[in-house]
């Protein structure tokens, strides 16, 4: 299966340096997946590769073919994406407005029926977790329910290193099972999703919302 991994911060001038607090997690999570879950297809889509327009346009509001071709490009990939995992770090105790922005480009039906998994981190001793609680619900709505199992770090930059290696000697192991907990159950989700799909395709049992905002009223 082919998981995306959405990198959602466009910081890069704070501490520590030279990489990125979320890049380290980023890289943690993806050895984690690469070492234990050899067998999926993973990549990273980090939004500072995808500089913010001056004026906003989803994808889904580009006539066909006249859609940027990085735009174009991502739709794809999550269209043919089983499943997610969403990094963020915390703003105000919400998830980082940048990654908002990016998911926001893109209709829900290309995210829809497939899981996804919730991973923050701050410099402080939260971890995140007051962002990943708005995240449940942004996800949810965007029909990419998040798994029950959460992956939050702490102080992240005394766990990685630059490269997202973990830097106390003997404690990988640990970390990687935490991860494991969500990417675990992340997998049985999407594969049981893809099961299902293949019997029953859900887009012909519930239409997707492609007109006019009314089309969701109640009668």
């Amino acid at each position: 299966m082919k998981f995306l991994i959405f990198l959602g911060t466009v910081r890069d001038s704070t501490p520590p340096k030279p990489a990125r607090l979320g890049q380290r997690v980023a890289s943690a999570c993806i050895e984690c997946l690469v070492s234990r879950y050899s067998e999926h297809d993973i990549e990273l889509i980090d939004a500072l590769d995808y500089p913010v327009e001056p004026i906003f346009k989803p994808h889904f509001s580009y006539p066909k073919s006249k859609a940027p071709i990085a735009l174009d490009e991502l739709a794809n990939k999550i269209a043919s994406a089983d499943g997610f995992i969403m990094i963020s770090p915390e703003y105000n105790h919400s998830m980082s407005p940048a990654l908002a922005n990016l998911l926001n480009h893109f209709g829900s039906s290309l995210f829809a029926y497939k899981p996804s998994a919730i991973v923050t981190y701050s410099a402080g001793q939260w971890g995140g977790m007051r962002a990943a609680v708005g995240m449940r619900t942004f996800l949810s709505e965007l029909g990419c329910l998040p798994v029950s199992a959460m992956i939050h770090v702490p102080k992240a930059q005394e766990i990685f290193s630059a490269d997202g290696s973990i830097q106390a000697e003997g404690e990988q192991a640990s970390w990687f099972d935490y991860f494991a907990r969500s990417f675990n159950q992340l997998i049985w989700w999407a594969q049981a999703a893809n099961d299902h799909k293949a019997v029953i395709d859900p887009h012909k049992v519930i239409s997707d919302f492609k007109a006019t905002p009314s089309d969701r009223n109640a009668p």
